[in-house]
């Protein structure tokens, strides 16, 4: 290494000064270019392996989980995973349509009475369970695409600038090399001399930009393959975790009743308040016909 940086560091700077106007000001563009690349492939990188190792522990602690809901309610946080930001755009939308559009399951059951009356609540036991109706699940179906869909533009967010760098950045040093030896011969031509002493300083200030193009286009071609591969890995995982999750609030939370049980329901519990009231006017009668005296002859 010792021996190769003087002479790298010689050739260079000997063919920086050689280059034309038009070639410092390639290479101070590739540069520039080159800053923004190192610049998204330090902080995607970052963000990639953050996402990768808190959507594990998040994929955990769901799996150990009965209910859905069970992370949300308990408050549990997993900042940095797209699969928990999908998770609690879905929880919040559940939550709201239990709260704001509810639909009641009554269970009701029939107790025959005894002898003896007892409270009216033996009369009739009921079970109240609260969901929610397709209609309703449709808009958590619609919040949890809309939540993969931003999450995946998030991820995906400044590959633009690594796509440019591996695309861009060898035609641009290219451009200034071109130029450089159009630059290089013009002066042979006007010079009227053809010597490689004449024609090598100029041809090594243009080819300077190729090399800085290619500087910049080799690291972010590496970062940009590793990168789009480990995102679509993410995404893909994302969008089977979104279908699981779909299906466990649907399963939980959703009436997935038939319209029959439905009908049946619906009658019980109108019916119900005149079971009742004719349950105890039957207890009543009776109690007043034991009551009534013998007739006498």
């Amino acid at each position: 290494m010792d021996l190769f940086t003087p002479i790298l560091g010689s050739a260079l700077e000997f063919a920086f000064k050689q280059a034309t106007t038009e070639g410092k000001l390639t290479i101070c563009a590739l540069i520039v270019v080159s800053v923004f690349s190192w610049t998204v492939m330090i902080s995607k990188a970052r963000q990639l392996y953050r996402a990768r190792k808190v959507a594990k522990k998040f994929f955990t602690t769901y799996r150990e989980t009965r209910d859905p809901l069970d992370i949300y309610r308990r408050k549990e946080e997993f900042d940095g995973a797209p699969a928990y930001e999908l998770y609690v755009t879905g929880a919040e939308e559940t939550e709201y349509h239990l709260k704001n559009n509810p639909v009641n399951i009554e269970r009701v059951q029939s107790v025959v009475p005894g002898i003896s009356t007892q409270a009216q609540t033996d009369i009739i036991a009921r079970s109240i369970t609260t969901k929610i109706s397709h209609g309703s699940f449709d808009s958590v179906r619609v919040a949890l695409e809309r939540a993969a869909s931003t999450e995946a533009l998030s991820l995906e967010k400044g590959m633009i600038v690594l796509s440019t760098a591996v695309a861009g950045g060898p035609f641009i040093g290219l451009l200034g090399t071109v130029w450089g030896v159009m630059e290089t011969f013009s002066g042979i031509a006007r010079a009227q001399t053809a010597s490689l002493t004449a024609m090598a300083p100029g041809v090594a200030g243009a080819l300077i930009a190729t090399v800085t193009g290619l500087f910049v286009a080799i690291p972010a071609m590496f970062a940009y393959n590793y990168m789009v591969t480990t995102i679509r890995a993410i995404t893909q995982e994302l969008d089977a975790f979104a279908n699981e999750y779909a299906t466990a609030l649907e399963h939980k939370y959703v009436d997935n009743r038939a319209i029959a049980d439905e009908i049946r329901n619906a009658l019980q519990s109108a019916l119900a308040p005149i079971a009742v009231q004719s349950a105890l006017q039957a207890a009543e009668s009776a109690r007043d016909n034991r009551r009534l005296p013998e007739p006498a002859y």
